[in-house]
């Protein structure tokens, strides 16, 4: 673990919370989430003034400026945040896609540092802002054969296709989003699951069938050996959903964590929604106040962009944005042709 967590930075000690039960929350992310897991973080802490939560972010990349930020961030809500540089090149020969980089690995990392450190962890994506009180999650207890608490996902007819893809009769009874878990850390290691997860996705014969890549293989290794809550936890919202002319629900009020799937992020510039209220409140309360919104940088984010811009009816930067997805999609094409020359 040594060589893989190259650096560990403390922001700050919470020390006016001595009478609350710790709660510690993770999240493992990349340059390009960094934004939306400041927010995340500021979201709970608004909405649990009380508690004492401490918060740990593994990251391959750590800036002056996020420093900065964060820091303001630990001093604002007195909370404790520790950053842990993490520098892994055997994750990047795992699995990968365009919407998911070998950073969603860094939850095994997570879970392995700190066994025999804590009895549980909340692993978040950092695309999740939360939205209630979190006093409930922290009094979920496991027995001797729970690994982990988790959020079944869709329905019934997704588990079925899901089962079928992983050739994994039993998944038909439930399959869950691992944005958000709550690992029973000590059945985590008896399990070895961190192990066993890294063998199966480098398996040639199996790896091939992880549409949903470290998801997938966990739905596997945990199956029958999880806690399912509500919906609440893990209410799931599409930005690019807006793209489509269908009604779309409001947010329960009772729901806990929002959690924005899909590529266009509420950090994105060009993600407008009437469902982003509850990152807007989190953003305004945080240090990323007067920050400005991400613009779209990489192929498919600009595509992405180009048709929320059309939508809006901002024709001239949808066409504008079209134009740079086609000649970086050029660029990219002329690049792999040449290489095969």
């Amino acid at each position: 673990m040594r060589k893989i967590i190259t650096k560990i930075l403390c922001l700050k000690q919470n020390i006016y919370k001595p009478y609350y039960p710790k709660f510690n929350i993770a999240y493992g992310v990349d340059k390009n989430f960094l934004y939306g897991c400041g927010i995340s973080i500021a979201s709970i802490a608004l909405q649990n003034t009380k508690f004492n939560y401490r918060f740990h972010i593994f990251t391959s990349y750590f800036n002056d400026d996020n420093k900065i930020l964060f820091f303001n961030l630990s001093q604002q809500y007195n909370l404790k945040i520790n950053i842990y540089l993490v520098k892994d090149q055997s994750l990047k020969l795992l699995p990968n896609t365009k919407n998911w980089s070998y950073h969603t690995y860094f939850r095994f990392i997570i879970a392995d540092y700190f066994v025999d450190k804590i009895d549980k962890i909340l692993y978040l994506d950092a695309d999740m802002i939360c939205n209630n009180k979190l006093d409930k999650l922290q009094e979920i207890n496991f027995n001797n054969n729970e690994i982990a608490a988790v959020v079944i996902e869709k329905d019934e007819k997704w588990w079925k296709k899901r089962a079928i893809a992983l050739k994994t009769v039993n998944i038909s009874k439930g399959y869950f989003n691992a944005g958000f878990l709550l690992i029973n850390l000590k059945r985590w290691a008896e399990e070895e699951i961190s192990t066993r997860a890294m063998k199966l996705l480098r398996d040639k014969n199996s790896k091939n069938k992880f549409s949903f890549l470290d998801q997938d293989v966990l739905n596997i290794l945990l199956m029958n050996k999880v806690i399912y809550l509500a919906k609440k936890y893990n209410t799931q919202y599409n930005i690019n959903h807006d793209l489509q002319s269908i009604q779309k629900q409001a947010f329960n009020i009772d729901a806990v964590f929002i959690h924005y799937i899909g590529p266009t992020k509420p950090w994105h510039e060009w993600g407008t929604s009437q469902f982003l209220q509850p990152f807007i409140k989190a953003k305004n309360a945080s240090p990323w106040k007067n920050k400005p919104l991400l613009k779209a940088k990489s192929i498919h984010l600009l595509r992405y962009c180009a048709k929320h811009k059309f939508k809006q009816k901002k024709y001239y930067d949808s066409i504008k944005y079209f134009i740079l997805y086609y000649l970086a999609k050029s660029k990219k094409i002329f690049k792999r042709l040449k290489s095969n020359v």
